[in-house]
């Protein structure tokens, strides 16, 4: 049974890492060509809408999916109450949010939001159809399904944007590239599943999952709007442009981080919950996802520092180089944000849910104060709260993780430590080499700090005999095998 689980927990991080993978690489790609149709204020219009429909879409789950992940055995009738649960909260977000358009162009003056609010804020109706699916996907370990799904929505959706984009839409291939991907997963998810319940709506399964649903609402519903809040002050105390470069530098950054996170996250989320009771097969676990995904994420945010200038004068242009200094400094809350999931991870599994609504209430209140300090000094003082918030964050979440599995500080240690030095070393290389290498275009100058760094950090790597590049060798030629 053991062995079972951990072959289809290996294939599900491998399927999902690679849609997660394509799936980036599309979206930068999208991401490239559209930036280079529209102006900044787009984005930063943009952004101030994601707030919302990150908050909504956070109550329309009300953690009711992740407690039916954890469940042993959920009844149809439980899917059934979860799903009319969903499908109504959407409705009534959705005239709230519509409501609130107009208010919201005022208070911005830009009476685009008026005009786009209504059709962007369809994503919670459509959002609220795949969550269940989703659920049942992922209990049943069927995440080469999911990944096919996610890949095709986003590869559609992009290329629809791309092409409204060079015809002059405007902001407007935001937004359909928004709805096409969240209405081409649930129609794929519908198609596929074609599930039906003989099961009512019932308010008493829904009450019975609630305790652990509302503190996992509560702490996702801080998180929401505590990873956006600074968006929403620097539109307005500065400008939708300037707005519009910062989060442009905070989307670049999360392609990679969140990618990695959602591939590992998704799989071993339902996977720990299975051997929560067994110590030490949940320790090693832990450690060893810890060491992977430090191994995969040091060396890509650390490297996208080093490179940044000519990433951004080659892919974007002149345009939005003053996205550069934001890129640097957000691109460092990349090393601590995906350990932190992990941990967060922990605790979901084995803790009632108290302890995380505790925890979350500490955290937002030091981030408070963080940004009480930071929004007045500048948009590169935010960043710099940011980051700092992510490494406290990671603190925070390991020193409760502890609590509830078996690992000491030396083993959480010995687990980072290895790829810290190494992707310390990779980024002095690529340091001191990047004077030499500005003679060159800045093509040939990116390409040779891309080659340069990955070769050192594999030759380091193997130099220092690292356990997971020997577990990834192994990973993949069991993948080429299958």
């Amino acid at each position: 049974m053991a062995e079972k689980l951990e072959h289809r927990v290996v294939s599900g991080v491998a399927w999902s890492f690679s849609e997660k993978l394509l799936s980036m690489v599309v979206q930068m790609a999208v991401s490239i060509i559209v930036a280079r149709q529209l102006a900044p204020t787009d984005f930063g219009v943009m952004a101030i809408l994601t707030f919302f429909t990150s908050v909504a879409l956070t109550i329309v789950d009300s953690g009711f999916s992740q407690t039916l992940i954890r469940k042993e055995s959920p009844t149809d009738g439980e899917y059934r109450s979860v799903l009319g649960f969903n499908v109504a909260m959407s409705a009534i977000l959705y005239v709230v949010l519509v409501a609130l358009a107009y208010p919201l162009a005022t208070f911005y003056d830009q009476p685009i939001i008026s005009d786009i609010a209504p059709v962007l804020f369809l994503v919670l109706p459509i959002n609220s159809l795949c969550v269940v699916q989703t659920v049942m996907f992922t209990r049943e370990f069927r995440f080469k399904l999911l990944s096919k799904i996610v890949f095709l929505s986003s590869l559609i959706s992009g290329v629809v944007a791309v092409v409204m984009a060079l015809a002059g839409c405007g902001i407007w291939s935001l937004v359909a590239q928004r709805l096409l991907m969240m209405g081409i997963k649930a129609m794929a998810f519908w198609w596929i599943r074609r599930w039906r319940s003989r099961e009512r709506f019932s308010m008493a399964l829904l009450r019975s999952m609630a305790p652990f649903s509302l503190r996992l609402l509560a702490t996702d519903l801080i998180a929401a709007i505590y990873n956006n809040v600074a968006q929403l002050f620097i539109g307005k105390i500065y400008s939708a442009h300037s707005l519009g470069f910062y989060s442009q530098a905070q989307k670049l950054k999360d392609l990679p981080v969140t990618s990695t996170v959602q591939a590992v996250q998704g799989v071993t989320y339902p996977a720990l919950a299975k051997i929560s009771e067994t110590d030490d097969k949940f320790m090693a676990g832990y450690l060893r996802i810890i060491n992977l995904l430090s191994f995969v994420i040091f060396p890509i945010m650390l490297g996208f520092v080093a490179i940044a200038p000519e990433m951004f004068m080659l892919l974007l242009g002149e345009k939005w180089m003053p996205t550069v200094p934001y890129f640097e400094i957000l691109a460092l809350s990349g090393l601590f944000y995906p350990l932190a999931v992990v941990s967060y991870n922990i605790i979901k599994v084995r803790s009632d849910g108290r302890i995380i609504v505790r925890l979350e209430v500490v955290k937002r209140v030091i981030m408070t104060a963080m940004l009480a300090i930071t929004i007045p000094l500048g948009i590169e003082a935010v960043a710099w709260g940011m980051t700092a918030m992510a490494a406290v964050e990671f603190i925070i979440n390991l020193a409760a993780a502890m609590r509830y599995v078996d690992v000491g500080i030396t083993s959480i240690l010995r687990e980072l430590l290895p790829q810290s030095i190494v992707v310390a070393i990779m980024f002095v290389v690529l340091y001191l080499l990047n004077p030499y290498l500005s003679a060159f275009s800045c093509g040939v100058h990116l390409l040779l700090d891309v080659a340069i760094g990955a070769i050192s950090y594999l030759a380091l790597s193997h130099t220092f005999r690292l356990r997971a590049l020997r577990e990834g060798v192994t990973l993949l030629r069991e993948l080429l095998k299958r």
